[in-house]
């Protein structure tokens, strides 16, 4: 699955193409680090097929499913650096 957005064309690798990007998979959203406090925000501005593959790389830390979470953050990694730093390092 590949998918347009400010004229980058964004490889959606396996499992994460089975996601539910909603009915605009590039309107922008704010994502919050899971870990800021009241001392601490740092926010991620990314568009939502981004963020649908991030709520997939918690819930498969939170399921231990290492694998499939090591592949998101790679993925992140490659595709939105700055997001990944804010809310996955």
């Amino acid at each position: 699955m590949k998918i347009k957005h400010n004229n980058i064309t964004y490889t959606i690798p396996k499992p994460f193409d089975e996601c539910n990007f909603g009915s605009n998979p590039t309107k922008m959203m704010n994502v919050m680090n899971r870990f800021s406090d009241e001392n601490t925000t740092q926010y991620a501005c990314i568009p939502a097929f981004a963020v649908a593959i991030y709520d997939t790389i918690i819930g498969a830390e939170a399921t231990e499913d290492y694998k499939t979470m090591q592949h998101g953050i790679t993925w992140f990694q490659k595709n939105f650096t700055n997001a990944y730093y804010v809310l996955l390092d």
